[in-house]
């Protein structure tokens, strides 16, 4: 537990949410960060398979994805601002276009799952589709809370339960800007 400082406030007494959210946020970048570090690992052993089974992927598609996700946290965050003054009719239609980008970023890769299945592409085709559909399934599995989080969040409208919300849709959108170069882009 931390203590206090002098004035009688926590460390942690300025963080956007509340301090739970931030354990989550930090369990979630450390098992995400395992995951890549391990896509990493398995890597050195099969480079040249890797980067082959790389060629299957859409890149496109992610790169629109990527689009769509910061898109959605610079929304979510002028939401966040947008309660915090008052102006709750604003935060909601913000924080609601956010979880709509979201849902367009799952309908994205949906297709770009169905496609990979069109082409007889699984988890066991290769250690990378292996890695791939974990990593960015898993990825996609909290995009689809984090909609579900910016929806309740808007609802209610509150300050900080909007600060908690935005918080984990940042840590959504991080997560992304660090899975799409790794398993996308690196050669």
């Amino acid at each position: 537990m931390t203590q206090p400082t002098d004035t009688g406030r926590s460390p942690f007494d300025d963080l956007p949410g509340d301090l739970m959210i931030w354990v989550l946020i930090v369990s979630e970048l450390l098992v995400f960060g395992a995951g890549l570090a391990a896509f990493l690992g398995v890597r050195l052993t099969d480079p040249a398979g890797f980067a082959a089974a790389q060629d299957h992927l859409h890149r496109a598609a992610a790169g629109v994805n990527t689009l769509v996700l910061v898109t959605s946290g610079w929304l979510a965050a002028l939401g966040a601002q947008a309660v915090a003054a008052g102006r709750v009719a604003r935060s909601r239609a913000l924080l609601t276009a956010a979880a709509g980008l979201g849902v367009v970023f799952v309908a994205v890769k949906w297709a770009e799952y169905a496609g990979k299945a069109a082409q007889g592409i699984g988890v066991e085709t290769h250690p990378f589709f292996t890695f791939y559909y974990l990593i960015t399934g898993f990825h996609a599995a909290h995009v689809a809370a984090g909609i579900v989080v910016l929806v309740l969040v808007a609802i209610r409208a509150r300050p900080r339960e909007v600060e908690a919300g935005t918080a984990f849709w940042h840590m959504v959108d991080l997560v992304w800007v660090l899975v799409f170069p790794v398993i996308y882009l690196l050669r």
